[in-house]
């Protein structure tokens, strides 16, 4: 993945992040703030605005200046959470013009465990660690077979991971003051983190036609 490449897999995050804004409202409006829809919409179209006239090359300050980009257009705790991981990213992937796939799962584990820093959270907690921690781990164990299996199990995996939240105790934000009434209904954050992975399955499979 170069720059060119990594504006069009944003084109494709930014498209579902919109197609589902009033989903991931109403999944919000249950125990957040109700704004996580617009606020993923706007910070991932910011992105997108941004790389489409962006003429830097290198990948980890692209990751650097986006995550800036982010926080700034999705003023929300996961706005924040995001922007944490594509700082993480930033630094991985710090002087490469060009990733393969296993850099930027390398990479997208080490924006998961500057979450898990910043944030204080780990998996199990009822965020959007529980769908990315597996998904990235799916894709680590088998990005040497091939991008479009790879990103395919590991979509799957981010889903799997997103529905468990439905049986998880929210400990954790807004969401937290509802203690056990938060038990069986899935966490927002969690479908975003599945969304995105959808998002790069699907980028995957339509660039190989």
């Amino acid at each position: 993945m170069d720059a060119s490449e990594l504006k069009t897999a944003f084109s494709y995050i930014s498209a579902i992040m919109t197609e589902n804004k009033e989903y991931l409202t109403k999944l919000d409006q249950q125990n957040g703030d109700g704004d996580l829809g617009i606020s993923m919409a706007n910070g991932f179209k910011a992105v997108c605005d941004y790389l489409g006239s962006a003429d830097e090359t290198d990948l980890g300050r692209l990751f650097m200046k986006l995550s800036a980009v982010f926080n700034e257009t999705a003023p929300s705790s996961l706005g924040t959470i995001v922007s944490f991981a594509m700082m993480g990213m930033a630094q991985s992937l710090r002087g490469k013009e060009e990733a393969s796939l296993s850099e930027i799962a390398a990479a997208m584990k080490v924006g998961i465990d500057k979450i898990m820093e910043k944030a204080g959270s780990k998996p199990g907690e009822k965020t959007v660690l529980d769908s990315l921690c597996p998904a990235v781990e799916t894709l680590i164990n088998n990005a040497d077979r091939g991008a479009e299996y790879a990103l395919k199990t590991a979509a799957d995996t981010a889903g799997e991971g997103a529905e468990n939240t439905r049986q998880m105790r929210s400990v954790h934000g807004r969401a937290a003051y509802y203690g056990d009434k938060s038990i069986g209904v899935i966490d927002g954050g969690a479908v975003v983190g599945s969304l995105l992975f959808d998002a790069l399955y699907k980028y995957e499979t339509e660039k190989q036609k």
